[in-house]
């Protein structure tokens, strides 16, 4: 009987380590790790994770939402993990088990978080439209960075040279390099 832990955010920028902690804290033996969205439904490590869990072994999340973050495919992976017999633990929730009632907080819940991320959505919408009809200097999206000489300066060098090296040459980290060489395509 393995411990499997499951820990997943949203973003490259985003970091896994409190998650990370959180479910060895737990008693996760192996954790499985990936930055991907919840949206997609292509998460390469958790499927990778679902192939690996046998018969009595355990699953835990900090959250519910790290599942999916749609309803129907998170009771299906549910549904189908509890079948199997694995058994699921949310720690922000309890264990997760096979009976009338578990399966219903679960359906509830995962409603709910639907329900809100869908009025964050609408929410933000609404603000957009707002901000289109009352200012009319409103752009959407974020605003462009400006080529300034620095970024020319990065950016030229980096043509001759590797990320790593154009980072350390100019003190910056390898990702920043990246994006400023994003702003010159």
């Amino acid at each position: 009987m393995t411990v499997y832990g499951y820990a997943r955010v949203s973003t490259a920028g985003q970091s896994l380590n409190e998650q990370k902690d959180t479910l060895k804290k737990a008693g996760a033996d192996i954790i499985i790790s990936e930055k991907y969205s919840g949206t997609t439904t292509t998460r390469p490590q958790f499927e990778k994770l679902v192939h690996l869990v046998e018969p009595n072994d355990t699953l835990i999340v900090t959250k519910l939402d790290r599942f999916a973050r749609n309803t129907r495919e998170a009771l299906n992976l549910i549904d189908s993990l509890l079948k199997e017999k694995i058994v699921i633990k949310v720690l922000n929730l309890g264990t997760i088990d096979n009976t009338p009632m578990g399966r219903m907080i679960v359906r509830t819940l995962l409603s709910v978080a639907e329900m809100e991320r869908d009025m964050i959505i609408e929410r933000t919408q609404a603000g957009k439209v707002f901000a289109k009809q009352h200012n009319p200097n409103y752009k959407e999206g974020r605003p462009k960075r400006k080529k300034d000489s620095r970024n020319q300066a990065i950016f030229d060098y980096s043509k001759t040279h590797t990320v790593k090296v154009t980072a350390e040459a100019f003190n910056l980290s390898p990702r920043t390099i990246q994006y400023v060489k994003h702003l010159f395509d």
